[in-house]
């Protein structure tokens, strides 16, 4: 296929332990994929609602412990006999209040690719649902487009992916099952610019458009056609897997779809820098 996942979670993530780099290495060797990249959660703070479901406050990976496993499994010999390529990445949570934090963590370190997310806000965590209270659809989506684009503004430099910027309808239970260009046209365009202007990559996460509790997430094409036209090319693929047999999660389809709308490149990042493959 030629290929690569980029948002993948191993042994390393809090929530990856039922996995392995070894195993989602393997998992993509047997779909054909040329790379794969282990983006391991990083959130600093973790909201009071979520931490009582949890042992680990904050959920921080070891780097150099992730880095080391992949040094090694990029050396087997069956690795290198595949030629896939394994690269290092980080998914860092924006969160306003450890900005400072989360640069100094990322200067610290050195990574392939680095993907932002917003993963919580408002002292809430979507995934328990609590941040849908008190707001209908509108709000609920339009707050958090509004958080993305002053977390990647503020950003800058240090980051090269935008991660599930549409994970905020995975978890809601509104009838409006996915973000509209149409109903957000100013603040979507206002990311799109940035994302376009610097070079940074637009992730299609092929997990969110699957069945979360009878609602499928649908993922709005105008919102890719407007990329393209500020000048935007840089799509990324991740299956943002957690198991290895989701890496590479509906691949096929969303690459068939990208050329559908004329992007001719998945983007990846090697050393930070941006690398284009033919889809």
């Amino acid at each position: 296929m030629g290929l690569y996942d980029n948002h993948n979670h191993s042994q390393f993530s809090f929530d990856g332990k039922a996995t392995s780099v070894a195993d989602s290495t393997a998992s993509a060797v047997s779909k054909g994929l040329s790379g794969i990249c282990f983006t391991d959660h990083c959130d600093f703070y973790v909201p009071p609602m979520k931490a009582a479901f949890e042992q680990l406050v904050p959920e921080v990976f070891e780097v150099e412990s992730q880095q080391n496993e992949i040094d090694r499994i990029q050396q087997l010999p069956e690795t290198k006999a595949a030629g896939i390529q394994i690269l290092k990445g980080i998914e860092i949570g924006m969160q306003k209040p450890c900005r400072e934090q989360i640069r100094q963590h990322l200067h610290t370190h050195q990574f392939d690719q680095i993907i932002l997310s917003l993963h919580y806000l408002d002292q809430t965590d979507p995934f328990y649902g609590g941040y849908y209270e008190g707001k209908d659809w509108k709000q609920a989506y339009g707050h958090y487009l509004e958080t993305i684009l002053e977390e990647i503004t503020w950003a800058g430099p240090d980051f090269d992916i935008l991660g599930h910027f549409d994970y905020v309808v995975r978890y809601a239970r509104y009838p409006q099952c996915g973000i509209r260009y149409q109903d957000f046209p100013d603040i979507l365009d206002e990311i799109l610019k940035v994302l376009s202007y610097e070079g940074k990559a637009l992730e299609i996460n092929t997990k969110t458009y699957q069945d979360f509790s009878g609602r499928t997430p649908v993922l709005d094409e105008n919102i890719l056609k407007r990329y393209q036209e500020f000048g935007g090319e840089a799509i990324s693929l991740g299956s943002d897997s957690h198991k290895a047999e989701k890496v590479g999660f509906h691949f096929e389809h969303f690459s068939e779809y990208l050329k559908h709308l004329g992007f001719k490149y998945e983007a990846h990042y090697e050393n930070r820098k941006l690398q284009m493959v033919n889809l």
